[in-house]
């Protein structure tokens, strides 16, 4: 039978030994996974700056680009938190971390949500399209959809038009940006097209020349790209069409159509020049 002693001994030696192993598992931890965390923790550092960094020079991009400033904060905080996930994706395999079931089961529910909203991503991607690119911006007029009317707010989302007789038309972005759209304001000319008749028998270089000088007497009416046109276009069944054409600029497009057409009648009655409308001539016969 041991004494006590003997037991004190042995429970000694064998604490002894269990703190030996204990020891040299935690020194071969560290000598294994401390040189991964040290250059884990330098990556993490040197990365994040370099990410600082890139969203600067890409806040500058958007800058130049002239981008839109309701949209710069979002682009900036989607390149900021894609490089951030893509470090600490990095930084995690850096330590041994099996990445690869976690990407997938991310890229699963990234789909997963892409299908059920789909609708509403493409309006998303849509309204980006319209803010990075510019195909129309605030207080342009343009026709799209069906609708035509002046942008009074370009949202994320959707595109807000107000009509001339101040109806609020809500656009939805997918269908704008990859539809055909007319936008008027996009240029800083815009050329007025009229149709002008006179009845048969009366004088046609005569009309020309009132025509003519009508658009003259106009200072709205300009001289570039192309100087006032008019020309004998057709020999209708009950008139003698003209096709007048001006260049104004693109503000005074409306006034210039509009003052242009009371100026015609006005002045085609009092130089005798009579504008036709339909008519039948009925001829009776007696047997």
């Amino acid at each position: 039978m041991m004494h006590f002693s003997q037991i004190l001994v042995k429970m000694n030696l064998t604490y002894l030994t269990n703190w030996d192993n204990y020891y040299g598992k935690i020194i071969d931890l560290i000598l294994y996974y401390g040189p991964k965390l040290v250059g884990a923790i330098l990556v993490w550092i040197i990365g994040s700056l370099l990410i600082k960094a890139l969203v600067k020079a890409f806040d500058r991009l958007l800058t130049k680009r002239e981008i839109d400033a309701s949209l710069k904060p979002f682009l900036k905080g989607v390149v900021s938190i894609l490089l951030k996930i893509t470090l600490a994706i990095s930084v995690l395999g850096m330590l041994g971390i099996e990445m690869t079931s976690f990407i997938a089961i991310l890229g699963s529910a990234g789909l997963a949500i892409g299908l059920a909203l789909s609708g509403t991503l493409q309006n998303f991607a849509g309204g980006i399209i319209i803010l990075i690119f510019k195909p129309f911006k605030f207080g342009d007029f343009i026709e799209a959809q069906g609708h035509a009317g002046i942008v009074s707010e370009i949202q994320i989302f959707n595109t807000i038009l107000k009509t001339v007789d101040n109806k609020t038309i809500i656009i939805p972005n997918g269908g704008l940006s990859t539809s055909s759209m007319i936008n008027y304001s996009a240029e800083d000319k815009r050329r007025v097209d009229w149709k002008f008749s006179i009845s048969y028998g009366d004088k046609t270089e005569e009309a020309k020349e009132i025509l003519l000088k009508l658009m003259k007497e106009d200072v709205r009416i300009l001289n570039t790209p192309e100087e006032p046109f008019v020309a004998l276009s057709e020999l209708a069944d009950n008139s003698v069409n003209f096709a007048v054409r001006a260049w104004v600029n693109t503000p005074n497009y409306w006034a210039v159509f509009f003052d242009m057409n009371e100026k015609v009648y006005s002045t085609f009655s009092k130089e005798g020049l009579r504008i036709p409308y339909p008519q039948m001539d009925v001829h009776l016969h007696n047997n």
